[in-house]
């Protein structure tokens, strides 16, 4: 059946939590969070506890370590490998970090059945041999995606 273009969030949609607050309960920093939470914008907090989590000794591997632990529901992998079975042109739109959702996807061994992720930039910045994950320093507030499904919606 071509044409069919199946457009997915990621968040609590491909896996079952929210990958920034996953990230930040298993490593320890909730507390944090917890305390930046309602003081700046999300992504600039997310920049700043990812810059604390490297202070801290965290390594980039570390992170893709939880990210890999992620939950998932059992049926979600089989149902997008169906998708795309069928025909199914499928893509992600969503406001979690690039970064994050590469690492579970190739984890999960799906990254290959989509053709487009629209996200808010996530990138590793390499410091002192070791990296860490931004969300991305250039927007502030998440992605607004209605540009992304507009662009999916001419398909």
């Amino acid at each position: 059946m071509a044409g069919i273009v199946a457009v997915f969030d990621f968040d609590k949609t491909i896996i079952d939590c929210d990958s920034d607050n996953w990230v930040v309960d298993e490593l320890g920093f909730s507390a944090r969070y917890d305390q930046l939470l309602h003081t700046i914008p999300w992504n600039t907090m997310m920049d700043k506890l990812m810059g604390e989590m490297h202070s801290s000794g965290i390594k980039i591997g570390q992170i893709a370590e939880v990210l890999r632990r992620i939950p998932i529901h059992p049926r979600v992998v089989p149902a997008i490998k169906a998708a795309h079975a069928f025909g199914c042109e499928l893509r992600i739109v969503s406001d979690a970090n690039m970064f994050f959702i590469v690492t579970i996807l190739e984890h999960l061994g799906i990254k290959d059945l989509f053709s487009e992720i629209n996200t808010n930039p996530g990138f590793v910045n390499e410091r002192e041999g070791s990296g860490y994950c931004h969300t991305t320093t250039s927007r502030p507030v998440p992605m607004v995606a209605p540009s992304a499904l507009l662009t999916c919606a001419r398909v």
